[in-house]
């Protein structure tokens, strides 16, 4: 069918829902309109699914849900793993509504579901799927995206992100499955005959348990009397994060216009805690009530932003600087503790900031590097689960700000990511110091690895193909210089090769292909360019070492200006 056609179907289904129907009748006489929701398929990946949500089979709506939920659900019957799904939802609009899609897809099949009774963080889902032993797991959630997104979030039996071998099979089974499609119950049907179940309080009780059993000092964070202002953006964080910090006797002001769930994230448009905008609401509570600490969590909670009040102000900490920070605060303590394991090694992602290693190898720690994306750090600890030594692990985080401490999921968690921030926190203030201050002891220790990252967003029905054609031309005419310094590595993840420049000589990589390069400059930074798998984004990662942060900071603008050359005009 071409467009028009698959267009009229789609308006002439008998039980479209009349939201979607006037929607569809907005658009009748606007062909790039139709052609943007129409005129392609949102893609299945690892991730799942994520979109604008709206009508037709490129935006994210009840009948693209339910089609993968069916995908995913003829996946898991043809495999032997245990015939048992747990579903977790957000705060954003349609979020409880895609959930009872999903319950309905996997109860039809006769698939044994499970699903939280309110908005429940991302972790948690992961927590679920492992404490129930399912054979998957789902989050309706866009994580970060503005108000117009939602995602299918799609989990193995691990707590993990789907991998890409399973993520190749539904996408299969998705392309088997009618695009317009009714359940033959209705979700209150399925919850009064059984077949679809409520998460018994029990399981939220258990995730509470696991995530203070984290902690190292917890008994003297009362004595700090610590103070901090905290907001979930209006998403799922407010409970647990709340609940395990009011258990760890920390004093929390909650940012009152971000308290409840919003899925038009009004006084946060882009509720990302990369972007210091995240915490703007939370700088005005601040400056009127005292504290020590700004923390912050994106909608699914899976993600985490602190700020620290410094001369009048706040500096905010960047992903990588509060992941040095905790890394540094928990090897140093299991050290004094006398309880790190042999073995024991942390795990970082490609772009995530190499002063991660020398801080492992300053305690004799093993650091891992692995590609972007939680999962792979989850496949790590899966790695050593499976060897009966899964305690070897300490710490994995993303230099977007995801933490993880523990091996009870198998995602980065911003609940337990609070929890140790308020008690490194709390640590550091019996001291007279405060985070800031510790990270520029961090800095003058080893010397400032500063990073930055540029997000290229590309317009367009043709974005994924114009991100394409950047890595292209980036393969074809990469620089033999940036910022005054030669390129004496060039690392492609698509190829699996790094090329050395003096000799030409090319070695294995030794990782998972992905469509990654980076540009090394011996020790005075990198630049690492990597398509977004979910948003028509391409994302420049610079990076500037050097012994005072002026010149780093000074390297970061050369390297970022230099690279213009590969963004395409609009």
């Amino acid at each position: 069918m071409n467009i028009q056609q698959v267009f009229d179907t789609w308006r002439a289904f008998p039980t479209m829902p009349e939201l979607l129907r006037e929607q569809m009748d907005a658009m009748a006489g606007d062909p790039e309109a139709i052609r943007g929701a129409f005129g392609g398929e949102l893609q299945f990946g690892t991730a799942g699914l994520r979109g604008v949500m709206g009508p037709g089979p490129n935006r994210l709506n009840i009948y693209t849900v339910r089609r993968a939920a069916l995908g995913m659900a003829a996946w898991l019957k043809g495999t032997d793993l245990p015939q048992r799904c747990a579903i977790a939802y957000d705060s954003r609009h349609n979020s409880r509504l895609f959930t009872e899609v999903c319950a309905c897809a996997f109860a039809e099949n006769g698939i044994e579901t499970w699903i939280y009774h309110e908005l429940a963080p991302t972790p948690m889902l992961s927590f679920a799927v492992r404490s129930l032993n399912c054979g998957c797991g789902i989050v309706i959630s866009a994580s970060h995206n503005s108000g117009e997104y939602n995602g299918v979030k799609c989990y193995g039996p691990d707590g993990c992100q789907m991998t890409d071998e399973p993520a190749k099979v539904v996408m299969g089974k998705i392309q088997s499955v009618p695009a317009l499609s009714e359940p033959a119950s209705s979700f209150d049907e399925l919850l009064v005959s059984g077949d679809v179940r409520l998460l018994p309080h029990s399981v939220w009780e258990d995730y509470y348990r696991v995530v203070l059993a984290e902690g190292l000092r917890l008994a003297e964070v009362p004595d700090a009397g610590l103070k901090v202002v905290y907001t979930p953006l209006c998403g799922t964080g407010n409970k647990p994060v709340r609940e395990v910090l009011r258990c760890i006797g920390v004093d929390v002001a909650v940012v009152a216009c971000q308290e409840q769930p919003d899925g038009d994230f009004k006084t946060c448009e882009y509720p990302n805690p990369e972007t210091d905008e995240a915490l703007r609401e939370s700088y005005k509570l601040a400056a009127e009530v005292p504290c020590d600490l700004i923390l912050g969590t994106d909608p699914d909670c899976d993600r985490i932003a602190v700020a620290v009040p410094v001369d009048g102000g706040f500096r905010k900490l960047t992903g990588n600087e509060l992941g040095c920070l905790l890394m540094d605060y928990i090897l140093r303590t299991r050290r004094e503790f006398g309880d790190l394991p042999e073995g024991a090694f942390c795990v970082r992602s490609i772009v995530t900031t190499a002063l991660a290693d020398r801080i492992c190898e300053k305690y004799g720690v093993g650091i891992r590097t692995v590609l972007t994306g939680f999962k792979w750090i989850g496949g790590e600890i899966l790695k050593e689960e499976q060897q009966g030594r899964e305690d070897r692990f300490v710490f994995g985080f993303e230099e977007s700000c995801g933490y993880l401490k523990g091996t009870y999921a198998r995602d980065k968690d911003a609940v337990v990511a609070a929890m140790l921030t308020c008690e490194m926190a709390a640590w550091y203030k019996r001291q007279g110091k405060d985070l800031a201050r510790a990270m520029d002891e961090i800095y003058a220790e080893f010397g400032y690895t500063l990073a930055k990252v540029q997000s290229v967003e590309l317009k367009g029905v043709d974005a994924m193909e114009k991100a394409a054609a950047l890595m292209q031309n980036l393969r074809a005419n990469t620089p033999n210089s940036l910022a005054g310094f030669p390129v004496d590595q060039v690392l492609d993840y698509q190829a699996g090769t790094v090329r050395t420049a003096s000799d030409g000589a090319v070695k294995p990589l030794g990782l998972p292909s992905s469509n990654v390069m980076e540009l090394s400059l011996s020790g005075a930074g990198r630049v690492i360019v990597r398509p977004s798998g979910t948003e028509p984004k391409v994302k420049f990662y610079f990076t500037a070492v050097a012994p005072e942060r002026e010149s780093a900071e000074a390297r970061l603008g050369e390297l970022a200006e230099e690279m213009k050359q590969f963004v395409p005009a609009d």
